[in-house]
């Protein structure tokens, strides 16, 4: 009797332990979120003013939007191409997991002393959603929310 319970705790150790040993490690989102990012949908406010792919969109130039986080060697790196063709230079920094910081944006962005901040609502691995935590003159003073894919 001894023997088997000795065997099924045995076998339930080494199912335990292949379980655990077979989950996939989570990357940091410093690694997860540095890619190249282009428009999905577009919010100004609550108004959905872009979908890829929509025939009615009030802001179509949307589809030029991108957004390139590169994280090589500790340095971290952004170019942030607007809807209106302005793009900008800078660094970027992750506040815990949920605040995404572009700064030193040169030209600087207007009314924004050469910093934008973002909320990171949801990430995937091929899919972000940022909001702006600022109003963004460019676009009437709204506060804008980007779901961003990476293809």
């Amino acid at each position: 009797m001894k023997k088997s319970y000795s065997l099924i705790w045995c076998t339930l150790l080494v199912i335990t332990l292949i379980a655990t040993g077979c989950k996939e490690k989570v990357k940091p989102v410093s690694e997860r979120i540095a890619k190249a990012w282009t428009a999905e949908i577009v919010k100004h406010g609550s108004a959905v003013v872009y979908t890829r792919g929509g025939s009615n969109n009030q802001t179509p130039a949307y589809s030029a939007f991108r957004l390139t986080l590169v994280n090589a060697s500790g340095a971290k790196t952004v170019t942030l191409t607007e809807f209106d063709g302005s793009t900008f230079t800078g660094t970027w920094d992750l506040e815990g997991d949920t605040k995404l910081i572009l700064s030193g944006l040169t030209p600087q962005p207007t009314g924004s002393g050469g910093t934008i901040e973002f909320t990171i609502s949801s990430l995937e691995d091929s899919k972000v959603i940022l909001t702006r935590l600022k109003a963004s003159s460019k676009t009437g003073g709204t506060i804008n929310e980007y779901t961003l894919s990476n293809p």
